[in-house]
Parts: C-alpha cells; structure tokens; sequence
C-alpha cells in the first residue's frame, strides 16, 4: 500500500507562482512513474505533468514552459514536487497527485486546491 498526501496549494494572483508538494510513503518500491492531474469545477481531471521511472518528463499542452516536476528521495518516502510559475486563472483546479506502480494500478491523493485570481 502507498499513502500520498498533497500541499502547497493555496490563492495566489495571475503571474504568481506556487511550488505543490507530494509525499509518498509504504510500498515506495513498487511505484513506477508518479505525477500530477488536476480537476476544475465542472471540468474532468486532467493530466499535468508526468516523471516515469526512468526520469523522463511530460507536460500537458497548457502548462509547457511554465510548470517544472521533480522529485526527491527519503528513506520510506518518495517527494514530488510541481514548481508553478506565471500562473493564469485558468490554472485553478484541486491538484492530485499520483503514484502508479505495474498492475497497472494508481494511488492518489486527496488533492490540493489552487486558485488563481485574476
């Protein structure tokens, strides 16, 4: 089992930046690529940003040359993170992180509000 929990979201204004946090800890092991989707109001969950195994990255459309994901690891705990800069209001969503090991199969977090103000 792996347990991932978000932060760093918050309110920040157009042109901001806010850098989200992800920890994953438990069978660290069997997690293959992590990354971050997110879900605006009446919108379906989309995804953002992806690092696989092998280091590699990918970005949604929308948020080249403005977001940057990296990661870190702890002893048990694997940290994500997703660096977001000139931020636009069309960026407000609950950010999730996730985990995806072979199966395949996915563990989320319970998400993390960001909102940008115009």
């Amino acid at each position: 089992q792996v347990h991932v929990v978000e932060s760093g979201g918050g309110l920040v204004q157009a042109g901001g930046s806010l850098r989200l946090s992800c920890a994953a800890s438990g069978s660290i092991f069997s997690i293959n690529n992590m990354g971050w989707y997110r879900q605006a109001p009446g919108k379906e969950r989309e995804p953002v940003a992806r690092l696989s195994s092998t280091g590699s990255t990918n970005y949604a459309d929308s948020v080249k040359g403005r977001f940057s994901i990296s990661k870190d690891n702890a002893t048990n705990t694997v940290y994500l993170y997703l660096q977001m800069n000139s931020l636009k209001p069309e960026d407000t969503a609950v950010y999730y992180c996730y985990g995806e090991r072979l199966g395949p199969y996915v563990y989320w977090g319970q998400g993390t509000q960001v909102t940008v103000s115009s």
